[in-house]
């Protein structure tokens, strides 16, 4: 008996295609979801979706409406994490009748390389307007701080009883620590001195630092690239860029039993920064096993004064950023629960 033709349409289409029942139990896969899932047909088959994957940017049980309003869904920012690795698709899933039955049929197409690069570069641009908005402010309240600070000097000298004094020494420790705040929220506006540089031993240092104040509740392992040459820097900056980004994972991490970080250094060729191609950059990946970044901070988590953590000031991975751009290179981050990636790339 030949073949129906839907089922050959289904089996040469490029887009990765599944058939599943209500309860996103998997009836069919097509080669091109084989093909996304690394997965054969026949261990897709008869799977929930949610044993396919391990983690999903979308409420799962979302994909399920279409059988209640007979009308399809499309979300064109769909995070799929497969095998240890995210995936970006744009998801459709429609209503079908199916060998007599009323099913879902999902169609997973994946983000062209264009379009996650004019992603990155407006969330790179808004960042920047962001930075840009918070220096502006940070400057305006410094000037009047100044003139209050020095009203309330002048003030203490003229006053009949010294036991006065202590509400303008309470005026000017406030604007002396508002003065601070200000002044880490402007952060470094140019970069120091370059020099050729070993990564590695800057790394060791961070790790080191890191180690003394965490104690063993984290353990922190390291796979470098041996081949990976001396880099034009500021060491003081990229240690500091560093820091804050380990730093910020060892103290969530201590939280948690067996905590572990990971600090892992290639050499890329070809990468892409900010639009622009690079012929070669040295790539630094921190990776932990924590719980993970809340998808609502994801987009926002460079932003100054955008923390994650309880009493955490916002600032550490805004400098951060602030640092690495002045390097010419970016940041990039992945995360879902159990795992946490920041990429550092930087120019060679």
């Amino acid at each position: 008996m030949s073949p129906k033709l839907s089922d050959i349409i289904l089996d040469n289409l490029v887009t990765a295609t599944l058939i599943m029942e209500e309860s996103l139990l998997v009836r069919y896969a097509n080669p091109a979801a084989e093909q996304l899932f690394s997965q054969s047909a026949k261990r897709i088959v008869d799977q929930p979706l949610s044993n396919l994957i391990q983690h999903a940017s979308l409420d799962l049980a979302l994909l399920s409406q279409p059988l209640q309003s007979g009308q399809s869904i499309t979300d064109s920012d769909v995070t799929f994490v497969v095998d240890g690795k995210p995936l970006m698709l744009e998801v459709t899933v429609s209503p079908i009748s199916w060998e007599k039955e009323l099913m879902l049929l999902i169609e997973m197409r994946k983000i062209g390389q264009q379009r996650r690069l004019t992603q990155e570069l407006n969330q790179h641009a808004q960042q920047q307007a962001a930075k840009l908005l918070v220096r502006g402010l940070a400057h305006e309240i410094k000037n009047p701080l100044g003139g209050l600070r020095g009203a309330a000097q002048l003030l203490e000298r003229t006053l009949p009883d010294e036991s006065l004094t202590e509400y303008t020494q309470i005026i000017i420790e406030q604007a002396d620590r508002l003065r601070s705040l200000v002044d880490r929220l402007l952060g470094p506006q140019k970069p120091g001195k370059k020099k050729p540089i070993n990564l590695h031993l800057l790394i060791e240092k961070v790790r080191q630092l890191v180690e003394l104040d965490i104690g063993k509740s984290v353990v922190i392992e390291r796979d470098y690239d041996p081949s990976l040459p001396d880099i034009l820097m500021d060491p003081d900056q990229i240690e500091q860029a560093l820091l804050n980004i380990v730093s910020n994972a060892a103290e969530i991490l201590s939280k948690q039993e067996h905590g572990e970080i990971r600090i892992r250094t290639r050499t890329v060729h070809q990468a892409n920064i900010h639009g622009q191609r690079c012929k070669l950059a040295a790539r630094i990946e921190i990776i932990d096993n924590g719980p993970g970044i809340p998808t609502e901070l994801q987009d926002t988590l460079f932003y100054p004064m955008v923390s994650g953590r309880e009493g955490g000031t916002g600032l550490g991975l805004s400098i951060a950023q602030n640092l690495i751009d002045q390097h010419n290179g970016k940041i990039d981050v992945e995360s879902w629960p159990g795992r946490t990636i920041f990429t550092i790339y930087l120019p060679i």
